[in-house]
């Protein structure tokens, strides 16, 4: 087993202590500091520092371990916490970030930014403490101080010898409760880090004697990013090899700079409580649980798609048969069964890819800190719905376009604290991120107390842009509008907002999720942003439609009703467009067979039925042949299996084993326009050309 084999594990273990990191840092409270907050972030300093020396990754090591110095002085209350400390220790995780993404793509680490940082938390300490910290960036310029305090230094030999056990020594390194085949694997990397010198003991306990060169705290830090820190136990084993390794480990101990006694030794002394800490929410939240690559889940979520077509097909078969004898209904009882059962499989495989809004929430403290410290506002963030699951493609996918849309509410949302003072609102104003449950969607709501969209002043903007707008227009239509390209309120361009790039963009994503955007808002009294996503890309709940020969599938979150079409509502546009009139709203009318080249469809639109759907902000009739049904079916990349297809997002496979393609809204209505625009009528439809042909008013 090559100790390469876990740089993966590392570097997934690194990011969460990244972020735990910066969680409790934005949490933290500068005038009363919580010791195990600040525990909590030494913890994962240390946890980082030991794996990164490790696997050799040194900038990212050596940056660790200076913020680790610090973060040491600060939870012995030394160092006394300011905001612009913390925004500092932010910036160092973020530079740590950095190199960690650098080694992950096998490059290396920013220089410049590292050589800063340290510079940066160098000073802080000759600031702040008034020592140089020892940093292992620069070992030739340690003896620099003669050993002042001997009592302290003598301390600290004996806390670090304890703590690293002894470069050169001879370690006692104890596996609990390891399966064997693990514990075998085990031993092999342990024979990677040194020399197995004796090994014995059970499945309960197995003791291995190491002599390596490496820290106890370095072994741990790679053993436990293989199993949990509660299963393994590292000492020193007296008189085997202690003696001489003793000499040498005392050797440089006078020439080690006086700041780093008492740093090294209040960090051995506060050892086992930092286990002990670390130990109690890592079996809560780990313990139980494995590391699985995506690729294998999608895996096993498309072999279960496969089983439900494979069991819709057999379930249309004996529904077929007309043999209705007993035999042949306790076959249909055994479909049943399987069709309850592959349901309930597809249910729980389907949960696994399923993760908590958390993941995302968690993000934003961080964005509202440093956006509302850049515009001299005072933001209190509050999130609700932190539980509530969505699919992981999903969550990845809906970060940035929710980043965006709380900068815009920081931004041109909130007003500055001494204009809500002055309008007898609270200095601190209230940023609100939601997310709940809604039929077979999730809701995520933007909600901010401040000054609301201004319909007037959005409308002005709007025409200076060359938009086509109307005062006639709904509330809803008018805040849409700042979905479009370029368009921006902001008296001037800031490195937050005002270039009118972004909202487009943000609302293009949503779509392409097959989600919408939605926007409520009242005038001095604050902005709801709304955006709908369906629960996961690979299940889909959809309307079966029949046009002409052929099956297709209307997306059900788009379908809001359907109508027989009569012809005094029907009225011909200019440019061989036709509109249908429903309740004083005139929707444009979509022939699928017209669109599509669909033969031997109703070409009268009369004797079609006229589904009402939704895109884009918009209402479209789509002309019909026949309703079949609504189903859930399993969708199936079109553009990964043939290639992309306008007017069609993706395929199924229905229970007769035929192929029905997914309709696209919005795709359906732009090649339509297409190819009226470009002269290229699909069929001459008298039967659309004998409306009415006045416009409607």
């Amino acid at each position: 087993m090559d100790i390469a084999d876990f740089f993966d594990t590392f570097f997934e273990e690194a990011e969460e202590l990244l972020s735990d990191m910066e969680q409790h840092l934005l949490e933290l409270d500068v005038d009363d500091p919580d010791s195990e907050q600040l525990n909590a972030i030494f913890r994962a300093a240390h946890s980082i520092k030991g794996g990164a020396g490790t696997f050799g990754f040194t900038v990212l090591q050596k940056t660790t371990h200076i913020l680790e110095n610090l973060l040491d002085y600060a939870r012995k209350g030394e160092l006394t916490l300011r905001a612009d400390l913390v925004d500092t220790f932010l910036e160092a995780k973020d530079i740590m970030h950095e190199q960690l993404d650098a080694y992950r793509s096998e490059e290396e680490p920013n220089q410049e930014a590292f050589e800063r940082i340290c510079q940066t938390l160098q000073q802080i300490a000759l600031d702040e403490i008034g020592q140089q910290l020892d940093g292992p960036a620069t070992p030739a310029a340690q003896p620099k101080t003669s050993p002042a305090p001997d009592a302290s230094t003598d301390n600290s030999a004996e806390a670090k010898s304890s703590a690293e056990s002894g470069a050169g020594g001879h370690l006692l390194v104890a596996l609990l409760n390891v399966a064997d085949k693990d514990r075998v694997l085990l031993v092999e990397e342990l024979e990677q880090l040194g020399e197995v010198q004796s090994q014995s003991g059970d499945a309960k306990r197995y003791e291995v004697i190491l002599k390596s060169s490496d820290s106890a705290d370095d072994i741990e830090a790679v053993m436990c990013f293989i199993i949990e820190p509660d299963q393994i136990e590292i000492s020193v084993v007296e008189g085997v090899a202690a003696e001489p390794a003793a000499p040498e480990a005392e050797a440089p101990a006078p020439a080690s700079p006086v700041p780093q006694a008492p740093a090294q030794s209040t960090a051995s002394k506060a050892s086992p409580e930092k286990e002990v800490a670390k130990e109690k929410p890592k079996k809560a939240a780990e313990s139980s649980s494995i590391r699985v690559s995506v690729d294998k889940v999608d895996q096993i979520i498309n072999l279960v798609g496969e089983l439900i077509i494979t069991q819709s097909m057999l379930d249309q078969t004996v529904s077929d048969l007309e043999d209705q004898s007993v035999g042949n209904a306790s076959l249909q009882n055994g479909m049943s069964l399987l069709q309850r059962n592959a349901r309930d499989l597809q249910e729980a495989v389907m949960s696994i890819r399923m993760i908590p809004m958390e993941f995302v929430f968690s993000r934003f403290p961080r964005v509202v800190r440093d956006t509302a410290g850049k515009l001299g506002k005072e933001i209190e963030l509050i999130t609700e719905g932190k539980s509530t699951e969505l699919d992981k493609s999903l969550v990845e996918r809906i970060t940035d376009p929710l980043t965006h849309l709380v900068r815009n509410s920081l931004d041109h949302g909130v007003e500055m604290p001494d204009v809500r003072e002055a309008i007898g609102k609270p200095r601190i104003g209230k940023l609100t991120l939601s997310a709940r449950h809604q039929g077979g969607n999730i809701l995520i709501e933007v909600r901010d107390d401040g000054a609301g969209m201004d319909r007037d002043r959005l409308l002005a903007k709007a025409r200076e842009n060359g938009l086509n707008v109307s005062d006639t227009m709904s509330d809803e239509e008018v805040f849409q509008l700042i979905f479009a390209p370029g368009f921006s309120t902001a008296n001037e361009v800031t490195d937050v907002s005002g270039r009118g790039v972004g909202m487009d963009v943000v609302k293009r994503n949503i779509q392409s999720m097959g989600g919408r955007v939605e926007i409520q808002s009242k005038l001095g009294e604050g902005t709801n942003t709304r955006i709908v996503l369906p629960l996961t890309l690979a299940i889909l709940d959809g309307m079966s439609i029949k046009v002409g020969g052929e099956t297709f599938i209307l997306p059900l979150s788009t379908v809001l009703e359907s109508l027989q079409p009569a012809k005094e509502d029907m009225y011909a546009m200019a440019g061989d467009d036709v509109v249908i009139k429903v309740r004083d709203e005139y929707l444009p009318v979509i022939a699928i067979h017209e669109v599509l080249n669909v033969e031997n469809a109703i070409t009268d639109p009369t004797k079609s039925i006229a589904v009402i759907v939704q895109g884009e902000g918009r209402r479209y009739a789509m002309l019909v042949d026949e309703l079949i049904g609504q189903q859930q079916v399993v969708v199936k990349n079109l553009e990964d299996n043939y290639r992309k297809v306008p007017g069609i997002s993706a395929a199924t496979i229905l229970g007769d084993g035929s192929v029905a393609l997914i309709l696209d809204i919005t795709g359906l209505h732009r090649l339509s326009r297409y190819k009226k625009e470009a002269g290229r009528k699909v069929v001459n439809n008298q039967n659309l050309s004998s409306f009415k042909e006045a416009e409607p008013s």
